[in-house]
């Protein structure tokens, strides 16, 4: 791009133009110099598209435009629930990707907001890193600090087998939430 500063409108465009076409997440700031704007514009920016009903989302690796991967990846999904302290949430991550499973968000049900879902968007043991460095950096509490534990993931994977095998490790480990009741 160059260092000529793209006005409203067209500078989202291409914007949206770019995280349609990208296979990975692109960072606020990677944006920002594509754009040669502040990263406080993207972030408006990001906000008017999403206001326009483009399906961005903002992950710890960056922007996402959703129907880009919901179309490369006809992914399984599965939901489950899982119960640990903060302190395990590494071990947690580590044994879902070890076995070729993305997390895709979690989810906790709040007295008030009812449920909240925040992005994971992790599916290695890189992004898992990541995702523990950025909440150490921000000293970030987990959102299954607000329910004593208790949360949700959704898994997606390529095979069953894969998901059940993540499963089954998740209960051995003691994380997975049974149903015996």
């Amino acid at each position: 791009m160059s260092s000529e500063k793209l006005l409203g409108e067209e500078r989202r465009n291409l914007l949206l133009d770019k995280l349609m076409k990208a296979d990975q997440p692109i960072t606020g700031g990677e944006l920002a110099t594509f754009a040669s704007v502040s990263r406080q514009v993207i972030v408006q920016d990001i906000s008017l598209l999403k206001a326009k009903n483009h399906p961005i989302i903002a992950t710890s690796q960056g922007y996402v435009y959703l129907e880009n991967n919901q179309k490369k990846n006809q992914l399984i999904e599965r939901i489950i629930a899982c119960n640990h302290i903060p302190e395990q949430t590494k071990e947690e991550l580590t044994i879902i990707v070890d076995h070729g499973v993305f997390v895709k968000d979690v989810i906790v049900e709040h007295p008030v907001y009812g449920d909240l879902t925040a992005s994971i968007r992790v599916g290695n043991r890189n992004e898992v890193e990541e995702f523990m460095k950025k909440i150490n950096q921000h000293n970030a509490s987990y959102l299954s600090q607000l329910t004593e534990g208790l949360h949700l993931h959704t898994l997606q994977a390529d095979t069953i087998e894969k998901l059940d095998r993540a499963c089954a490790d998740l209960s051995k480990a003691g994380f997975l939430v049974k149903e015996d009741f």
